[in-house]
Parts: structure tokens; C-alpha cells; sequence
């Protein structure tokens, strides 16, 4: 995932669900799998126009976008570079822990925190971690949070309000349990 005007967006080779190192046949293949269940004339045409629709709309525009991107060897390494480029320029102010977060519970939703010096917070959720391949749970007034990846891994939090970045270092099999504090008079906004 890269970080971009204060969203998390996913690169094309996460959309179509290929490592970065994929060959043209594993990516042909990936998108193939991918165009076939979300193609607009395999959905189920019901009389309710519900956002699920929009979302697999967009998904589907999502891979075709990919492919064009990634399918062709030219735009490929363009794109490639692009990312190293993006990667390598994310301005990061500090590197901080799981143990450095505030927990919030938002009922279906845990959301992790850290101030950021301009007053606002750095956020990610447990929708945005288990992204990553971490998985979050709640045992009453504990939070626990598992890696399924053994190697170590960070995710890049962008400010809700100025440029600056955080990165959150994960580390590869563990499991933090972290205190849950129920903030119901803080309403953190994005």
C-alpha cells in the first residue's frame, strides 16, 4: 500500500493480488481471474441499485486500470519506477510502536492513533491493518493485535491535517495486547 494525499491507496499489483517480482504470465493470469468475477455483465442484475454495485464497478475499473498499467513491459518499469520514487520520498518524522498508539473503540471498528505535533493524529483501523496481514482482537478491555507474516513490516500514517508521516513498525509473529480506552467524548476526525 502507498500513502497519498492522506489515503491509503492500493498499487496495481496488490489490486490484481501479484508479488511486484510476478512475470507477464502471472499477472495475465491474475487479471483474468480478477476481470471474470468482477465483470459487470457476471453480477447479478437485481432491480436494487445498492452501493455494492459502485463498489464492484469501481474494482473492476480498478483491474482493468491495473492491467493496462502492469500488463505492458513499457508502463511497467514507468510504473515501477514511480513507485520506488514514492516510496523512497515519503518524508517520515518518526518510526513509533504499537505500544505508542491510542486505542478506540468505535464499536464494529478498532481505530489506532498517535498525536501528530500540528494538534491532529496519525490513524489506521483494524479494516486498514488486516490489509497488512494483521489481524486485530478484543478480549474486554484488552486489544491484541497478531502479524501473520513472520518478517517484520511498517505501514506509513499520514496526518489527518499536514504533510508530515509516521511509520508504524509491525513486528513479523507478534502479538502486542494493548489497553483499550473507550474515549466517547473525543470524535476523531479524518
Amino acid at each position: 500500500m502507498i500513502s497519498n494525499s492522506n489515503l491509503f491507496h492500493k498499487t496495481h499489483y496488490e489490486i490484481l493480488g501479484v508479488k511486484e517480482d510476478a512475470n507477464l504470465e502471472e499477472v495475465r493470469k491474475a487479471y483474468r481471474s480478477a476481470i471474470l468475477c468482477f465483470h459487470p455483465d457476471k453480477q447479478q442484475n437485481a432491480s436494487d441499485t445498492s452501493s455494492s454495485e459502485s463498489i464492484t464497478e469501481n474494482k473492476f475499473l480498478d483491474i482493468q486500470r491495473a492491467w493496462e498499467t502492469i500488463g505492458n513491459p513499457r508502463s511497467r518499469a514507468l510504473y515501477d519506477a514511480e513507485l520506488l520514487t514514492l516510496r523512497q520520498d515519503a518524508a517520515i518524522s518518526e518510526d513509533v510502536s504499537l505500544d505508542d498508539l491510542t486505542v478506540q473503540d468505535s464499536g464494529n471498528i478498532i481505530e489506532l492513533s498517535y498525536p501528530c505535533r500540528c494538534g491532529d493524529y496519525y490513524f489506521i483501523d483494524s479494516f486498514e491493518l488486516a490489509e497488512t496481514g494483521c489481524s486485530i482482537s478484543r478480549d474486554g478491555e484488552m486489544v491484541s493485535l497478531l502479524t501473520s507474516k513472520s518478517l517484520p513490516t511498517s505501514v506509513v500514517l499520514p496526518c489527518g491535517s499536514c504533510s508530515l508521516k509516521v511509520r508504524l513498525l509491525i513486528n513479523g509473529s507478534f502479538c502486542s495486547s494493548l489497553h483499550l480506552k473507550k474515549i466517547k467524548s473525543l470524535i476523531f476526525s479524518r
